[in-house]
């Protein structure tokens, strides 16, 4: 029923743009609280940012200032907004959020290569 799906991964050079995008469907989107984590290679899944349903945002300390997420109801649609990038970047990102349970609901994450 909960649906997250990512797009607009891809390779981009260092000091490069790229914007992420995840659709959801079997939520009410507009209620929800939304976030973005990244796992890079040999590392653990890391949040990177948040939004609520207020589009309050939080960031984590190596995105802030680069990053930013924002949100479209209207299309049921979160996005990350990427400038600047480093190859520290370079990780899958995954968009995630809480069901009505606690659950938590992951899309498939779409890889983001940071790389000259």
């Amino acid at each position: 029923q909960v649906q997250l799906v990512e797009s607009g991964g891809g390779l981009v050079q260092p000091g490069g743009s790229l914007r992420l995008s995840c659709a959801a469907s079997g939520i009410i989107f507009s209620l929800n609280a939304m976030d973005w984590y990244r796992q890079a290679p040999g590392k653990e899944r890391e949040l990177v940012a948040h939004i609520t349903s207020e589009r309050r945002t939080q960031y984590a300390d190596s995105v802030r200032g680069r990053f930013t997420i924002s949100r479209d109801n209207a299309k049921n649609t979160v996005y990350l907004q990427m400038i600047s990038l480093k190859p520290e970047d370079t990780a899958v990102y995954y968009c995630h959020t809480k069901g009505r349970s606690g659950m938590d609901y992951w899309g498939k994450g779409t890889l983001v290569t940071v790389s000259s």
